[in-house]
């Protein structure tokens, strides 16, 4: 007999609501919750095909161990027994900082991904981290770090309340969003301009959310920081600047007005290929609009300006008045945030505190760049260690990093590497040991960090809707006892590490004189915790202590796990509300308009205002039915639009001499590949586009379906050498390639 279960779907950033069908322990069907707080029923492909991902066949049922050079099938015991056997040996004679931790996208998307890493990182001591966010959103890290203190208080566009929108480098209506979660952000879009508000798109290609803007500006790929740069020029030259009621909070106004002084419209222009009557009518309608809202992703923040282009986004929010304003870009307030502190001055934010050992890259939010993880693994020369074992949580660098080619030998090279990963892919292919997390279905979902930047301010929690499989372990139990293997504690119940961190957490709370639960016993506070698990405990501390938590008893109606367990929809803890100046952690206490790093900065930018690529340029894509390199082995999610071709204009094929269909070979600094050609005008002239994530085709992979269509991988035509220096960010788009007609060839 059937039955309903209610999911929060893991798929992308919109964290929507489903309700699944659930037979015996199958998931047959998946539709989206009506009654959910927050996506109303709105579901995408991705969600749809909830069942298909869940139940893949080419997903790893239970671990892997290297044996004579095999992976084979193993035990629990035995994966962990040896991966004790293989880390701590490195650790002891070499220090922590020979074993590498590389962390995916999926990451974020888990319970276990949100709760486990940092212990992880923390019990471990190893400064060598390499995560997604160098390939993807470090810019806005950093620069919200720099502005504000925090580099992880990001305001989001209050989307359902703006009057302007302006869209740098973002396709919501295929990415779903990012940094800015919002279920049907297509329903919102079209709700924008239903209310008669304007919608305006900065984009080198035609993209779907293109297509349904009052204003597409097909800029030239690389030069947003030099279109907002102007656009700030054209506020303070035509007297347009009001801060409003955030002029209390903001410092270096002023010299942001001598910073962009000669970033005349007309002076970035011909760079931009944007008229300057179109850069002053975009600054202009942004001031007279009653509220607006800039918002840049992925498409302005890997280029070589990411960081301040990610800068001006909010240098324009300010100096129109619409940050921490409604309809204007806000700070999210998500039910598991730490204890609202008093506003204050904080102890701000600080960019490379140590650096690469081979290039030196500086560090950034403690991270160092992706781009920089071969060579810290196969290059002698540098201080210290080289990278000798890799631990690997949710990530296919191989594909999603640049020059795949050369980090695949690298991998090979490692003394020893762990791989907490679904798939046998082309990164997981390399580890000693391999070990496999349940589906989905099988997990319980709370979202700790898309929380953070949700359009609108709720909590919801799903137990998992199917009881774990015989044989499996729980991500979280997984992830609890990989952090124990590795520093010592072998053979420890998993359940100490949470009642660790619970005991920690606590200890500091009730030394805390803000905290609801300063002076009390931190032993009778952990009595109160309820919870079938640790995460659970965990989750229900973490809203007891949230700005809308209970307070462990002080105040009766706030939340605690048991509340939220009895709304199986969510709660709805309402729109975004102004904020300022409580987030601010900056050292003067206010926000930090031209932050010395910023400045020194500027003069790079500067330069590029006469800098003209000779040729073609490449660009990324993004499709509605897959997220990065995860779901090309789902039959259902691939074919149709879901293709790796390469998008070139029609002006430049005929010059070309490419047909539509031709295979194509794409020459880049890292290396070539080999596509076919869609000729396309949803790109502008000089601008070519290939997917990300693709390139399935290395042997020893076990993913039958994405093997089947591999498509090539766009980042082998990247040499890693292009960062945004302030961020260690990749540069993967608006890079020089070269193109050649292949008569004849088959693809």
């Amino acid at each position: 007999m059937s039955r309903t279960a209610l999911r929060i779907c893991p798929l992308c950033e919109a964290t929507c609501g489903l309700a699944l069908t659930v037979d015996g322990s199958t998931v047959t069907a998946a539709r989206g919750d009506r009654d959910d707080v927050f996506s109303r029923g709105f579901i995408c492909p991705k969600g749809a095909s909830f069942g298909a991902v869940d139940s893949d066949p080419d997903r790893l049922r239970t671990p892997l161990v290297r044996r004579d050079g095999v992976l084979r099938e193993a035990t629990w015991e035995e994966a962990f027994d040896a991966v004790a056997a293989g880390v701590r040996p490195v650790v002891e004679r070499y220090g922590p900082h020979s074993v590498g931790v590389v962390l995916g996208n999926p990451n974020v998307h888990t319970m276990a991904g949100a709760l486990y890493p940092n212990v992880l990182l923390g019990a471990l001591g190893t400064r060598s981290l390499f995560t997604a966010s160098t390939l993807d959103q470090m810019p806005k890290h950093v620069s919200s770090g720099l502005l504000f203190g925090d580099a992880n208080a990001i305001p989001v566009p209050d989307l359902d309340r703006t009057d302007h929108l302006l869209l740098i480098g973002a396709n919501p209506l295929e990415s779903n969003g990012s940094l800015c979660t919002a279920p049907d952000f297509p329903g919102r879009l079209k709700a924008l301009g239903a209310r008669g508000g304007t919608l305006t798109v900065v984009d080198p290609r035609r993209t779907r959310t293109a297509k349904l803007a009052d204003r597409h500006v097909a800029i030239r790929p690389g030069t947003d920081a030099l279109l907002l740069a102007a656009m700030a020029h054209v506020l303070y030259e035509e007297d347009l600047v009001d801060l409003g009621a955030l002029a209390p909070h903001v410092t270096g106004v002023d010299e942001v007005r001598e910073a962009v002084r000669d970033f005349t419209p007309e002076s970035v222009a011909a760079a931009c290929d944007v008229d300057a009557d179109v850069t002053r009518a975009l600054a202009r309608e942004l001031a007279a609009a009653p509220t607006a809202a800039v918002y840049g992703r992925i498409g302005s923040c890997t280029v070589p300006h990411g960081t301040l282009a990610s800068w001006l986004v909010d240098v324009l929010n300010i100096l129109t008045g619409n940050l921490d304003r409604p309809g204007g870009a806000l700070f999210p307030q998500a039910a598991t945030d730490r204890t609202p502190r008093p506003a204050g001055p904080g102890r701000g934010f600080v960019l490379g505190r140590w650096h690469s050992r081979v290039s030196g890259h500086p560090e950034a939010k403690g991270e160092l760049p992706l781009s920089a993880l071969a060579e810290e693994i196969d290059t002698a020369t540098g201080a210290g260690e080289p990278v000798r074992a890799l631990l690997t949580v949710a990530a296919n660098p191989v594909l999603s990093a640049p020059d795949g080619d050369r980090l695949d030998k690298a991998l090979g090279a490692l003394d020893f590497m762990v791989s907490v990963d679904p798939y046998l892919n082309e990164t997981s292919r390399h580890a000693h040991v391999v070990l496999p997390p349940p589906p989905p279905a099988q997990s319980p979902h709370h979202d700790f960090a898309f929380n953070t930047l949700a359009v609108r301010n709720q909590v919801r929690y799903t137990r998992p809707a199917v009881p774990l499989e015989p044989g499996r372990m729980a991500e979280t139990e997984i992830l609890a006892r990989l952090t124990l293997a590795v520093t010592g504690a072998h053979g420890t119940d998993p359940a100490a590490v949470d009642a660790m961190v619970i005991e920690q957490t606590l200890a500091k709370a009730v030394r805390e004189p803000h905290s609801p639960v300063h002076g009390r016993d931190p032993g009778d506070l952990t009595a109160l915790l309820t919870g079938e698990n640790g995460p659970e405990r965990r989750l229900d501390l973490m809203l007891r202590l949230g700005p809308y938590g209970d307070g462990f008893g002080a105040r009766p109606d706030g939340l605690t796990l048991a509340r939220l367990l009895a709304h199986p929809h969510g709660i709805d803890l309402g729109p975004l509300r102004p904020r300022l100046p409580q987030p601010l952690k900056t050292r003067s206490g206010k926000v930090e308009l031209l932050p010395e790093p910023i400045a020194a900065d500027l003069p790079r930018l500067a330069r590029a205002r006469d800098e003209r690529p000779a040729g073609l340029v490449l660009v990324g894509r993004r499709h509605l039915r897959s997220n990065n390199s995860w779901m090309h082995n789902i039959p259902v999610l691939t074919g149709g639009s879901n293709r790796c071709t390469l998008h070139l204009h029609p002006e430049d094929a005929a010059r070309l001499g490419v047909r539509d269909g031709q295979p194509v070979r794409v020459k880049g600094a890292g290396g070539a590949v080999t596509a076919p050609a869609e000729v396309t005008d949803t790109v502008r002239p000089g601008v070519v586009s290939l997917p990300h994530g693709w390139g399935h085709d290395r042997p020893g992979t076990r993913q039958t379906h994405a093997a089947g269509d591999p498509g090539v991988n766009v980042n082998q035509l990247l040499d890693g050498g292009t960062l945004d220096p302030l961020s260690g960010n990749a540069v993967l788009n608006g890079v020089p390639v070269e193109l050649t007609p292949l008569t004849g060839a088959r693809l």
